[in-house]
């Protein structure tokens, strides 16, 4: 969009050079405005190449997440007005959500592997018993092998446990709690941090929103004033130096609006990644609500019913 708006600014500034060249061979004006007008239109077409070059950058990237090379682009396209942001984001969420964070779920893993290697240093410090049973017969012949009365059953018990170990057990199991304590400050610096990604996404989506709307009225602003000083100057009421003022307000009011529009579709995105994917991807949140949590953050009783 920034390319396009860029070469329809490219055009409106052409245009005006041809009325400045006719207007400079009729003797209106002299050519010092019309060399004015040139460069404002080398310095706007200078800006081009570089948003081409970043277009074509872009480009190849989408086509190394498809798995394709960069000659297989087959010519997919969209603008920013095809695009549609969901018409009302919560602004509260359950906390749940942010559960289905891969980097959340993987610190959680990890919190329940090292409680588990803290039973398995306790289990070691014990003392292991062994129970092996046999059965025999007592009979005085072959023939009365196994009859009622000659069963013979044998059972053996024995007990190890290390006689010296130089507390090496010991010091296993508080390595083990150290680790664990690692690993539940570590699990819990990783949901802290989910839940500010969270509230920053929430914020600058807030901003984003105000951002957006003050931008389009400046390039409105900025529209119809370019439209009177171009009658204007047409009509010589003003001098060329307004009109080349009032191009460059508008050139720049139309790239600042697609750049806000251009960060509110990024900052929502960085929402739906803040909560692993989205809302609606949990089973165990009533889609009705629109991710506002019931009490305590959890899903209503109702839903669960329905979900059983």
């Amino acid at each position: 969009d920034q390319v396009a708006a860029t070469e329809k600014i490219i055009g409106l500034q052409s245009d005006q050079l041809k009325l400045l060249k006719s207007q400079r061979q009729l003797g209106a004006i002299s050519n010092t405005n019309v060399l004015a007008q040139e460069a404002a239109l080398a310095q706007t077409r200078a800006t081009l190449p570089a948003l081409q070059k970043q277009l074509a950058q872009t480009r190849n990237q989408l086509m190394a997440y498809l798995g394709r090379f960069p000659n297989q682009d087959r010519g997919e396209s969209f603008d920013l007005a095809s695009l549609h942001l969901p018409e009302e984001l919560p602004v509260s969420l359950p906390s749940a959500i942010v559960r289905q964070r891969p980097d959340v779920r993987s610190a959680e893993a990890q919190l329940h592997q090292a409680s588990a290697n803290i039973g398995v240093a306790i289990a070691n410090q014990l003392p292991q018993f062994n129970i092996t049973g046999s059965l025999g017969s007592g009979a005085s012949s072959v023939g009365k092998l196994f009859t009622s009365g000659t069963g013979v059953w044998s059972l053996v018990g024995s007990i190890t446990q290390s006689i010296f170990d130089a507390g090496a057990l010991e010091h296993r199991k508080r390595a083990a709690v150290a680790a664990y304590d690692e690993s539940a400050a570590r699990y819990r610096g990783t949901v802290v941090a989910a839940f500010q990604d969270v509230s920053n996404a929430l914020r600058a989506l807030e901003a984003d929103a105000d951002a957006l709307t003050q931008q389009v009225a400046a390039e409105r602003a900025a529209r119809e004033s370019l439209t009177l000083a171009d009658a204007q100057f047409r009509l010589g009421a003003v001098g060329y130096l307004n009109l080349l003022t009032a191009q460059q307000t508008y050139q720049n009011a139309v790239l600042t609006r697609v750049r806000a529009q251009a960060a509110r579709y990024s900052d929502t995105t960085a929402l739906f990644q803040a909560l692993g994917g989205g809302w609606w991807n949990r089973t165990d949140v009533d889609p009705t609500t629109s991710g506002s949590p019931d009490r305590f953050g959890l899903p209503s009783p109702q839903f669960k019913q329905q979900n059983q």
